[in-house]
């Protein structure tokens, strides 16, 4: 299954929506990766098992299971997640990456990939379009939480510190 979609993060037009900088917003999706029970509740734990200047590894635990994946960064664009095949999980990606179209318009878009075959989801049965469909409104839902919770984390002042 492959799924994309936007968040948009500054909307000029609504002055409601206190308006993130890019720094701030790239700072948060930093966050993300770095500190995940943040923004996943129901995460027991992440462990950091190794570290370069543009990637980490992560152990993952979730009660008894311990998912392992790899983190890319690509400053200040782009963040990269992969979960390579793991027993019963199939291999699976996400990229949250930082558009900004015009002046003051700042958007995320989320991208997924699992390691299904394309032409399997164009002719998927109509249980399995159910679940994808329940997939892909849970991770747009997740990913409206990330923003919120980096928007608080913001009105905190957790973000406007320079990243090390």
């Amino acid at each position: 299954m492959r799924f994309s979609h936007l968040v948009e993060i500054n909307d000029p037009q609504n002055p409601l929506i206190t308006p993130l900088t890019r720094d701030q917003l790239w700072r948060g999706l930093v966050l993300r990766a770095e500190m995940p029970k943040r923004f996943v509740p129901w995460l027991d734990q992440c462990i950091i098992t190794a570290r370069t200047q543009t990637s980490i590894e992560r152990a993952l635990h979730y009660g008894e299971t311990v998912i392992r994946d790899s983190v890319t960064f690509e400053a200040p664009d782009r963040i990269g997640f992969h979960v390579p095949r793991q027993g019963d999980i199939p291999d699976a990606r996400l990229t949250m990456t930082i558009e900004q179209p015009f002046e003051g318009g700042l958007f995320v878009r989320f991208e997924y990939a699992d390691g299904g075959d394309d032409a399997v989801d164009t002719a998927e049965s109509t249980d399995q379009q159910m679940v994808n469909d329940f997939r892909r409104s849970a991770y747009q839902e997740s990913d409206i939480d990330t923003i919120r919770t980096i928007r608080e984390m913001a009105a905190d002042g957790l973000l406007d510190a320079p990243m090390m």
